[in-house]
């Protein structure tokens, strides 16, 4: 079914659900049990159409790699949906922080890693666009790793803007430009 669909129908869905994802956010803005749960499942859906989306794109720079990023993609976007339906639970806040900033946040890591790699291999998109991702994600560890050891650094939290500004240049990408389909990887 997913082979049916255009490039450039895949390409403006990935840059859609990329922004989907930032759903997870809603939490931020209320307390509303239904709405963050159901902001979290649909980020979480959307993390894993991303994967599906771009799988094909991805095959041809190596099975393995492609393979390990839609696995990492489907767990993420499993604990996404978990964390939500959590939160509707009674006294279930701290579990759901818990798998957001325990789990969560280091399968988004290691996944961002392989997705700006096979972007990067798979020249879909300009190669500007995977250095700055990867880039981002590189602070965002950085930020994790200062956090687990339980050490204060703000400044370094500042520049986790480059991810958030690539994945929202990214989305505009995918939706306005499209995927770039390479002759030969």
């Amino acid at each position: 079914m997913i082979n049916n669909i255009s490039d450039k129908t895949r390409s403006v869905l990935a840059g859609i659900f990329i922004i989907a994802a930032y759903g997870i956010l809603a939490s931020e803005f209320t307390h509303s049990k239904i709405i963050v749960m159901f902001a979290d499942a649909i980020s979480g859906l959307a993390v894993i159409g991303i994967a599906i989306l771009l799988y094909s794109f991805f095959k041809p720079v190596g099975r393995k790699i492609t393979n390990s990023y839609l696995f990492l993609k489907l767990m993420e976007g499993s604990l996404m949906i978990a964390a939500g339906l959590l939160f509707t639970i009674n006294y279930t806040q701290h579990l759901r922080d818990w798998i957001y900033n325990g789990i969560h946040e280091y399968v988004f890591i290691v996944g961002s890693f392989i997705f700006y790699y096979l972007l990067l291999k798979s020249k879909i998109v300009p190669k500007f666009i995977s250095v700055w991702g990867a880039l981002g994600i590189f602070v965002l560890l950085i930020s994790a790793l200062l956090k687990l050891a339980n050490i204060q650094y703000p400044v370094v939290d500042y520049f986790l803007i480059l991810i958030i500004t690539n994945e929202a240049f990214l989305a505009i990408w995918l939706i306005v430009k499209g995927i770039k389909k390479p002759e030969k990887i």
